[in-house]
């Protein structure tokens, strides 16, 4: 499943388009306040943003160039302002593609799901990482703990895998951020935070005998010890 922001500012437009991603299993996010499109996009950390031209305050190329600033997130424009200097200023400025209004919907699904293939395919196989009765299967992105299985975030799924994939090694707080900003996820040093609590809270659900299978080394990071 991906997250899918949203960024029309016609209610009625992104309530159709919002109703048909979701038919195909995605997650969609509306963006609210046309004032603070940057920091909706950080806080919900989305995996594709749909961005209209045409919008209160700031134009879409104005938000796509913040976040260009950040992440290689795919974005694909969407307006009426469908002419040549339009769409090939929207692809200069880091637009994966380009849609017109008025669009078939059919259209529009077909196109987001090709952005998405190409910017998150996996590699055929499977790779399964264990520590401490919990397996981290990095071919489907998938934590298995007993029959059941976990659902993690994007981003608390890489910060298992960095760990896992590090047993008995401490990995610092900056090589976590590093290597999720390497895989287009804005995230700073609360946002850090705030992920490992989570992570650490769904794996104590999970693993009542194993309460603290992320630790944290002050002033050095975090470690999944190697199992006893």
């Amino acid at each position: 499943m991906y997250k899918i922001f949203i960024v029309e500012d016609d209610p009625t437009i992104s309530s159709v388009i919002s109703k048909m991603l979701s038919s195909w299993g995605n997650e969609t996010v509306c963006a609210k306040d046309f004032t603070h499109v940057f920091e909706e996009f950080c806080e919900c950390v989305p995996s594709l943003i749909l961005m209209d031209i045409y919008l209160p305050f700031y134009n879409g190329f104005y938000w796509c160039s913040r976040i260009r600033s950040v992440s290689k997130i795919p974005i694909i424009f969407i307006s009426s302002a469908s002419d040549n200097m339009n769409i090939v200023t929207a692809i200069n400025m880091g637009g994966d593609d380009f849609i017109s209004k008025p669009f078939d919907l059919d259209v529009l699904a077909a196109k987001v799901n090709a952005v998405l293939r190409r910017a998150y395919s996996f590699s055929v196989g499977t790779h399964l990482i264990e520590a401490g009765g919990a397996v981290l299967d990095t071919g489907s992105a998938s934590l298995l703990i007993g029959k059941d299985r976990v659902e993690l975030t994007k981003n608390e799924f890489r910060i298992l895998s960095v760990l896992m994939e590090n047993k008995g090694r401490t990995v610092s707080r900056s090589d976590l951020i590093a290597k999720l900003w390497e895989t287009d996820s804005f995230i700073d040093d609360n946002t850090l935070t705030v992920n490992i609590n989570r992570l650490r809270k769904k794996l104590s659900e999970h693993l009542p005998n194993e309460p603290e299978l992320i630790k944290t080394r002050k002033g050095s990071g975090y470690i999944i010890e190697n199992d006893k």
